[in-house]
């Protein structure tokens, strides 16, 4: 507590796709073990070092017990604030990383083995309430932040934008939106699901469901304050712990012309890119020594408003680094690489 704590960032590698392997490209991404990954292409050759690099093979349990993200939620139950981020370009494998297969229907369930960090993450925090009696109260939120506007996932209707506002307590917050209390698996993924089909997604050159926004599910984690006596509680002894917990999806980083996105399309690609390059912004500046650090332009986005606690001091964050090691993805996959290790510098006092 108060003490510096970096950024935690580790690397995902998604195995080659069969079409990849039909067009014969080449595998550019090797990863050395101990957290260490080599990219050898023509006039490339470089290494990036991480808390922790999960290949091809690597299972969904591995990832979630190896990028720690089970502290993550003991964290957030002991009340502090802590997000994890997966970013990268489309069709990388974060949406699978952070939620499993989409296909998710009543009559064909995913098998267990498949599901991501955000349902392993829910298993846990369940398991950690009941195992403190009744004493956790536990509530969901979930917006998307599409073209600059902010709009609430849960709540029922057509989505409207909501405003986002800015207080001396709590910072930037968003006005009206809709907590949702939980208290079963059941009822939480049913929030997930409910909430991502309503997530604005397209098909383009990329990726058939690629999510042209930024989702942001965040869980509420207030501890009942436990009092002996009403003796303690005019004391004002023992309050109530609040922690969240904050999973990010970014909306895909590419390039317009390689999405073959015209319209409206681009506009959406745009506004995705002003986000991640308003982001990766507030990053490079919170990397640099803190007697070194000028103003902070979290102001630049909805996206860097909403998320300036957990990135800039207060909170705990993981991002999890999705990319592809196809040749055809080379760039792309490079500028992540960048991005991510940039990240790794970032110090926050949780």
């Amino acid at each position: 507590e108060g003490r510096e704590t970096r950024l935690r960032v580790v690397l995902r590698v998604r195995p080659l796709t069969c079409t990849e392997t039909r067009r014969g490209d080449q595998q550019v991404v090797h990863s050395l073990g101990d957290g260490a990954v080599h990219v050898s292409a023509a006039r490339h050759d470089a290494t990036f070092g991480f808390s922790a690099v999960f290949d091809a093979g690597a299972s969904q349990e591995a990832v979630f017990e190896g990028s720690g993200m089970r502290q993550l939620v003991e964290l957030a139950i002991d009340g502090f604030s802590c997000t994890v981020f997966a970013f990268g370009q489309t069709g990388s494998g974060k949406t699978y990383t952070l939620m499993g297969p989409l296909a998710q229907s009543d009559t064909q369930p995913t098998s267990p083995a498949l599901l991501g960090l955000m349902q392993r993450s829910f298993t846990c925090l369940l398991e950690q309430s009941r195992s403190r009696g009744s004493d956790l109260a536990l509530s969901a939120s979930y917006l998307e932040i599409y073209n600059e506007q902010i709009r609430d996932l849960l709540s029922p209707g057509p989505p409207c934008a909501l405003p986002l506002r800015w207080s001396k307590t709590r910072g930037f917050y968003v006005e009206n939106q809709l907590s949702v209390e939980f208290e079963s698996l059941e009822a939480i993924v049913s929030l997930l699901l409910q909430g991502s089909q309503r997530r604005r997604t397209s098909a383009h050159a990329l990726n058939r469901h690629s999510s042209r926004s930024h989702a942001l599910l965040t869980i509420h984690v207030r501890s009942r304050a436990h009092h002996p006596s009403t003796w303690l509680l005019q004391a004002g002894a023992c309050p109530g712990k609040q922690g969240t917990l904050c999973f990010v999806d970014l909306a895909g980083s590419e390039r317009v012309k390689e999405t073959g996105s015209s319209g409206e399309l681009s506009l959406e690609a745009n506004s995705i890119n002003r986000s991640l390059l308003a982001l990766g912004h507030c990053i490079s500046l919170l990397a640099k020594p803190r007697g070194k650090r000028t103003h902070i332009p979290y102001r630049d986005s909805k996206l860097t408003r909403l998320l300036a606690r957990s990135l800039g001091g207060s909170g705990i964050t993981l991002m999890v680094a999705c990319i592809s090691p196809s040749s055809r993805c080379l760039s792309e996959t490079l500028s992540t690489l960048h991005y991510a290790s940039r990240a790794r510098r970032v110090t926050t006092r949780p």
